[in-house]
């Protein structure tokens, strides 16, 4: 206790057992979630256990055919002012990482693709088709400060973007990604049991 009290401070302390009691009320499978946070659309939003957030967070599902889009696998650790939004499908597997500030979508408005179809720049954007693409995210995933992750994207088992970096193309697993676009600078060699350069 001595511990968590340098660590948060009196009032700290006081302010996250009431988001404890909150979270065991209304998400008893979550770990702990940090109040404020705004979830929209909940029934379309699966959550597992050991679930942990962050103050600030937006979660967001807006399914086109009223069922789940947006999964948390167990263990799943978001910190602060983390926004994610699933129309089709964003689905983040077992003990991953978020730190703060991350955005992770799985749609825009308009795709952009060069099709006669695509959203013209003199159409206003807010009215341009929704696009999407799911986005996976596996097991082991570590995703550095204010990291993007856009539409149609995976990310690998155990790779670990850097901060400030947008992932816009899918990354392989057991890598360090950094760069907008995100591009793998090193490798984990299982043999040596070291990051080596690629």
């Amino acid at each position: 206790m001595k511990d968590k009290l340098i660590q948060y401070g009196f009032f700290g302390i006081i302010k996250m057992g009431l988001s404890l009691v909150r979270t065991k009320i209304l998400y008893p499978q979550a770990k702990i979630i940090r109040f404020p946070i705004d979830i929209r659309g909940r029934r379309y939003i699966d959550i597992s256990s050991g679930f942990t957030t962050g103050v600030g967070c937006r979660i967001e599902a807006y399914p086109e055919n009223n069922e789940t889009t947006l999964f948390f696998g167990e263990n799943f650790q978001m910190n602060d002012y983390v926004h994610i939004t699933a129309r089709e499908s964003v689905h983040i597997g077992n003990n991953v990482l978020f730190a703060s500030k991350i955005y992770v979508s799985d749609c825009s408005h308009g795709s952009y693709s060069g099709n006669e179809n695509d959203s013209a720049p003199n159409s206003i954007p807010h009215d341009r088709p929704l696009f999407s693409k799911p986005v996976i995210i596996e097991d082991n995933v570590w995703l550095g400060e204010f990291v993007t992750v856009l539409p149609g994207v995976t990310i690998g088992k155990g790779t670990i973007v850097g901060a400030n970096s947008v992932v816009s193309k899918s990354l392989p697993s057991n890598v360090i990604a950094v760069g907008s676009p995100a591009k793998p600078i090193k490798k984990y060699n299982f043999e040596t049991q070291n990051w080596e350069k690629i």
